[in-house]
């Protein structure tokens, strides 16, 4: 038995094949180089590699744990992303305080982690604690200027500089690092072949569980981000009140409830992901003005309030940054940057936004 939305979806599906055959067709040139960079990479990653391969790239080990790291960042650099996309891409509110919701986000889940021995109880404190202030911010400061950029940039800049120094104030410079949780502390081992030792035994590649768990989240967050802008009636809301939302509100929609719940929801997940990253690294002063210039570069990269362009931007930035630390350590930062410069010469609108 058919339904309505069983046709409807493919319809959809058979229009996404024929957008993509379509593609292929007007580029066939840059659809044999995708492909052939795919095949590559996965030969690269799954196949024994020769010797003369080490002398050039050095060591397999070396090359696999720079791209899962580079894939995690991007992980880390999506949960970032996505909220701002949101607030910038979607909703076109300029909030250069967005790295301090990050900082915030992390130092509130260390205290929760601290107080109740709970990893993942710091994600629900994160998530709450960094949304009220989205809430703040959107009533208080964005409802009072829409529409005029420059204040909002100026204003939020000036924010940015006052969280900081109220969080140096609270917690102090030192660099705090959050304790991975028992059952996903260590390395795992992965079907990943790094080596093959004399005897023909293949060693393969340990990673650790933290990092895989973390992405899976991440990619599960992206992929409901993503339905729900797209296939549920919220979605279809704020894309309209994105567009026109004047009509919107004459047809009965409280337009502004909508908005501060998409930007507490976007200031929520800058707070996760500055768990994350406290989980990864360290959350410390400056980590905010990092964060919130790797959000701005991701969401060029990708396109304005595309999700899946902040994950494709994500990936891209998280990949360059890891491997140029292991192949081009002085120039790591600059990759990025110069990345970022070829995709707004080539597609201003980012590599999936929309023109």
């Amino acid at each position: 038995m058919t339904t309505a939305f069983s046709d409807e979806g493919r319809l959809d599906g058979a229009r996404r094949g024929d957008a993509l055959a379509r593609w292929i067709g007007h580029h066939p040139v840059a659809a044999l180089v995708i492909a052939v960079v795919v095949i590559f990479a996965l030969w690269l990653v799954l196949a024994p590699w020769p010797a003369g391969f080490e002398t050039l790239f050095g060591k397999k080990r070396l090359f696999v744990n720079a791209l899962f790291n580079g894939v995690t960042l991007g992980g880390l650099y999506f949960l970032v992303a996505s909220g701002f996309t949101l607030i910038f891409g979607l909703m076109r509110y300029v909030n250069l305080a967005h790295g301090s919701l990050y900082l915030f986000g992390g130092y509130m889940g260390y205290e929760a982690g601290q107080w109740t021995g709970s990893w993942l109880f710091s994600y629900v404190v994160a998530f709450i604690c960094c949304a009220i202030v989205g809430v703040a911010m959107q009533v208080l400061i964005f409802r009072r200027m829409e529409g005029q950029d420059l204040r909002q940039t100026l204003v939020t800049l000036g924010l940015s500089i006052v969280f900081s120094d109220l969080m140096v104030w609270v917690w102090g410079g030192n660099a705090i690092q959050i304790d991975t949780p028992d059952y996903l502390a260590g390395p795992v081992p992965t079907p990943i072949v790094v080596a093959v030792r004399s005897s023909g035994e293949a060693v393969f590649l340990q990673y650790p569980l933290v990092r895989l768990a973390i992405l899976a989240a991440a990619i599960a967050i992206g992929v409901g981000m993503w339905l729900a802008l797209n296939r549920t009636r919220i979605g279809m809301m704020i894309r309209a009140g994105v567009d026109d939302r004047d009509m919107l509100s004459v047809l009965g929609y409280r337009v502004q409830l909508l908005f501060v719940i998409v930007f507490a929801f976007g200031a929520g997940l800058a707070g996760m992901a500055g768990i994350v990253g406290g989980t990864f690294q360290s959350i410390s002063l400056g980590e905010d003005s990092n964060f919130l210039l790797a959000s701005l570069v991701v969401v060029i990269v990708g396109g304005m309030g595309s999700i899946p362009g902040a994950a494709l931007g994500a990936l891209i930035i998280g990949l360059s940054e890891q491997i140029g630390a292991v192949y081009f350590q002085n120039y790591a930062t600059v990759l990025a940057f110069l990345i970022m410069v070829i995709v707004l010469a080539i597609r201003p609108q980012g590599l999936l936004g929309k023109r």
